[in-house]
């Protein structure tokens, strides 16, 4: 049986602790074994766990506290990924005024076929579980998020096209799920950003760079992703579509209009999590695309900045996205996770419990 729809929750990440950010250098140096280093990762989940609790979100997740960054169960956990001639093919990435630019150019990239070396997400989930009686999420990258990855020269030696490579990471990606649910996990977030760069002319610009046009992401992409859920009962299936988060900095910018055709073709899901911290995020009139019986969560709360956002404001805005979609159908959330990778974004963590609290502050308001 599914659970009932959570009215609040999180996207995913939760603000690493400078204790845990300490022990991965140290881990990484060879300063400390594997067992200390576990029993460290541990504690900072079981705070993770905590801070969640006591905001009063419906769904938690481990603050993926044991990854390096999102991508981990398909960048960290995998052979196959390592040191590239060159850079791969740079990303740009904004902050609202020009000395916040920067082009960050991949130092990693696919050399090799992907092998599965270890399940993350099956120690991540197994020891969340027995922490707490709540319902825990956990979230996974998207397959197609290997784009980012792709060495024109030294992938394309093992890959003879670059979706052949993001096949490969679906079928762990659809591995990870089968073990989930096996373990008993009720709710996985996909987190895609790779459709949600495509709502401005810079997204879909680079994507063709790459040989991948938005035609082609939008028809083969939507299809790979929809594999993934396919025949595995008793979980629901949210899809986030990130707008780029890395230490408060941002990829794209457009209204959901540019890929309303993702609503409609994304069949495998139940859940939308949508970014609306901003006006990069355009109006919620796109949301009258999103097929009945689905679930659409507003990330209303942003992650990016530590100013608190008024809870009136943002039951106003719910009621402004429910002349589209009826309130039953809505719940909200943080626009995105506070830590995309393990610097995070520049908030604390007295900041991170106050967002916390005002997505339940919202929910509460809106629907009791």
């Amino acid at each position: 049986m599914k659970p009932k729809p959570a009215r609040a929750e999180v996207v995913g990440s939760l603000l690493r602790p400078a204790y845990l950010k300490e022990a991965r250098e140290r881990f990484e140096a060879g300063a400390l074994g594997i067992p200390d280093f576990k029993r460290i990762e541990d504690r900072a989940v079981d705070e993770a766990i905590q801070i969640q609790e006591e905001a009063g979100l419906d769904v938690l997740t481990d603050g993926e506290f044991r990854r390096f960054s999102f991508l981990g169960p398909v960048a960290e956990a995998v052979d196959g990924i390592g040191r590239t001639p060159d850079p791969v093919v740079p990303t740009q990435w904004h902050g609202g005024d020009v000395d916040k630019e920067l082009e960050w150019e991949w130092p990693t990239g696919v050399v090799d076929r992907l092998t599965l070396r270890r399940s993350l997400v099956a120690e991540e989930y197994a020891y969340a579980r027995g922490k707490t009686a709540r319902p825990v999420k956990v979230t996974l990258p998207s397959p197609l998020m290997m784009t980012n990855l792709w060495h024109p020269a030294a992938s394309s030696k093992v890959y003879g096209d670059i979706f052949e490579l993001c096949q490969d990471a679906a079928a762990i990606v659809r591995r990870a799920v089968q073990e989930l649910a096996e373990l008993g996990c009720t709710y996985v977030q996909i987190d895609a950003p790779e459709f949600a760069k495509l709502v401005d002319e810079e997204g879909r610009s680079w994507h063709a760079s790459l040989g991948v046009p938005p035609e082609r992401m939008l028809t083969e992409g939507i299809d790979l992703l929809n594999s993934i859920p396919t025949g595995i009962d008793g979980v629901t299936f949210g899809i986030h579509l990130c707008r780029g988060n890395n230490q408060g900095l941002w990829r794209s910018a457009g209204g959901y209009e540019a890929i309303s055709d993702f609503f409609r073709r994304a069949t495998a899901y139940d859940v939308f999590l949508l970014e609306y911290d901003d006006e990069r995020s355009g109006t919620f009139e796109p949301l009258a695309d999103v097929p009945d019986g689905k679930r659409i969560v507003l990330g209303v709360v942003t992650t990016k900045r530590p100013e608190l956002e008024e809870a009136s404001d943002l039951v106003a805005r719910v009621e402004e996205a429910s002349r589209y979609v009826p309130l039953e159908r809505l719940a909200v959330s943080t626009q995105c996770g506070f830590a995309s990778d393990i610097v995070g974004n520049p908030l604390s963590e007295h900041d991170e419990r106050a967002k916390l609290a005002l997505v339940v502050e919202v929910a509460r308001r809106v629907w009791g």
